[in-house]
């Protein structure tokens, strides 16, 4: 794929997730850093039923675009949701993981973007 199905990707995830009133949603942009994605979305949510919301939206709006995930993890317990759709990875945590786990400080050496960066 390339990086406009990229950019495209993660910007109808990010408008997905914040549909769903999730909180801190961060994109890192890891193309220059890594070859497992263009993009990372990381999100987190209240409680279980607003991070399956989260993420049951991220896969419809994505559906709908003609984009599927390659692979779902986590979705039952809800504490930490991976979504791989090859390009761009989206996490969705529950607050106290996303703590935990610190995945922006694991992965700072990608650029922190906003949506509106997506646009170009």
């Amino acid at each position: 794929m390339t990086l406009k199905h990229s950019k495209e990707m993660a910007k109808r995830a990010c408008q997905a997730l914040e549909d769903k009133k999730a909180k801190d949603v961060r994109i890192l942009d890891i193309s220059e850093v890594s070859v497992l994605a263009d993009y990372f979305l990381i999100a987190s949510g209240s409680n279980r039923n607003q991070v399956q919301a989260m993420v049951d939206n991220v896969e419809e709006e994505l559906h709908k675009a003609g984009f599927d995930p390659r692979q779902i993890e986590g979705y039952h317990t809800a504490n930490w949701v991976l979504l791989d759709y090859g390009d761009i990875i989206i996490h969705v945590f529950d607050e106290e993981n996303r703590l935990f786990y610190d995945l922006e400080r694991i992965w700072r050496d990608g650029a922190l973007i906003k949506a509106e960066d997506l646009d170009a």
